[in-house]
């Protein structure tokens, strides 16, 4: 890395503001933002393309694919690693906290039985310094796991893990209010016959008695011993918000109605919603619609789930939607936002003396086109 590296004839996006203007970078920090285009020697032309901070992203599964691209694989670790850190860091993302579940309701799904392979390699990655991103790991817990409480002990005290999120994936729980959506989406992914599902929901739901309030509590109290920040998931009902709250927790992960997104955001807990339920205009599971909750002023944050590139596509369709969110406020959604709900406050914004984690983006024909990606001063893309 250059000591000194000055980007201008940018269209910076702010916290607050867009302008043209120039960026300049010094071992890895922003030391100046400017407005105006600079003429000094060795500077690089952004040739009016806009100039967002590095996007943080909260929760996405989408290793996942990497590791089992089809029934019966298994690749190779650090390779399918390196893969999802490609598509991660090419969709603007310089922070990603990626979501491995520690439990299923389906039981010894390809996800559980390569959490520790997963684990390890992106541990082994960070450690060598082989990715573009800057890799965290968020440990989503499935509470009624028979396992759920010993896996959270196996792995919660790795340096890498910054976030836990709490779920319950019990048909009828949280994520599906419909039961025919819930039917149609379980008998559709998983190829189940009707007394197939039935049975499974029988099988599950026992699970969730047996285990999900005691792991619930154990497991919250483990990461509050620890200091890390506590996220609830799919919470439907004020109900669900309240045992949140009670339960010290600061994120509210894809709230399922306008009810519960609305009492998460009443009572301080930052909502996260899914882009890729933006970009679609609506959600799989018949759940509210993201758009519907950022109209509302109760969504805080942007998550691309299990779909890196809407993310950057989300933060372009926002100001376009004749809802009332400009530019830097649909970037904030998935900046400065999340970065701050789980304390990174160091990124997140193009302002003096934060990390310079910058991404290049051109808008072709309604598309935000990815041509740039500097992490901590570093060109990584």
């Amino acid at each position: 890395m250059r000591s000194e590296t000055i980007l201008t004839n940018a269209r910076i996006v702010t916290a607050d503001a867009e302008f043209d203007g120039t960026v300049v970078l010094h071992d890895g920090r922003i030391t100046e933002v400017a407005a105006g285009r600079s003429h000094v020697a060795d500077v690089i032309d952004l040739e009016g393309d806009y100039l967002l901070p590095g996007l943080v992203e909260l929760h996405t599964d989408n290793m996942e694919k990497h590791f089992a691209p089809r029934p019966g694989v298994k690749w190779p670790s650090v390779s399918a690693v390196m893969a999802h850190d490609t598509q991660i860091s090419a969709a603007g993302i310089t922070t990603v906290y990626d979501s491995l579940a520690l439990g299923d309701v389906h039981g010894k799904s390809d996800r559980v039985q390569n959490r520790e392979r997963m684990i390890e390699a992106v541990c082994a990655a960070a450690d060598r310094q082989m990715t573009r991103a800057e890799h965290r790991i968020h440990l989503r817990c499935e509470i009624s796991a028979d396992d759920a409480v010993e896996a959270v002990d196996k792995w919660i005290d790795l340096p890498l893990v910054g976030l836990v999120s709490i779920n319950d994936h019990t048909p009828g729980q949280r994520q599906f209010l419909d039961p025919e959506k819930l039917k149609q989406y379980y008998k559709g992914k998983h190829a189940m016959t009707d007394e197939q599902f039935e049975e499974f929901s029988i099988r599950v739901t026992e699970l969730h008695h047996r285990n999900a309030t005691r792991h619930r509590s154990e497991i919250v109290s483990r990461a509050h011993a620890r200091a890390l920040p506590i996220a609830s998931h799919d919470d439907a009902t004020e109900a669900h918000v309240k045992e949140a709250v009670a339960n010290g927790m600061t994120i509210a992960e894809f709230p399922t109605t306008r009810e519960a997104a609305q009492a998460s955001r009443d009572a301080g807990l930052a909502v996260l919603v899914g882009a890729p339920n933006l970009v679609l205009g609506g959600s799989h599971s018949g759940n509210i619609a993201a758009i519907d909750l950022v109209r509302a002023g109760h969504a805080e944050i942007l998550s691309s789930d299990y779909v890196p590139a809407s993310l950057m596509e989300s933060i372009f369709k926002l100001p376009a939607a004749g809802i009332g969110i400009s530019l830097p406020q649909a970037v904030r959604l998935a900046s400065l936002n999340p970065a701050k709900a789980v304390g990174l406050g160091d990124r997140g914004e193009i302002a003096v003396d934060r990390r310079a984690d910058l991404v290049r983006v051109r808008a072709v024909d309604g598309a935000a086109v990815v041509r740039a990606v500097w992490r901590e001063g570093d060109r990584v893309v």
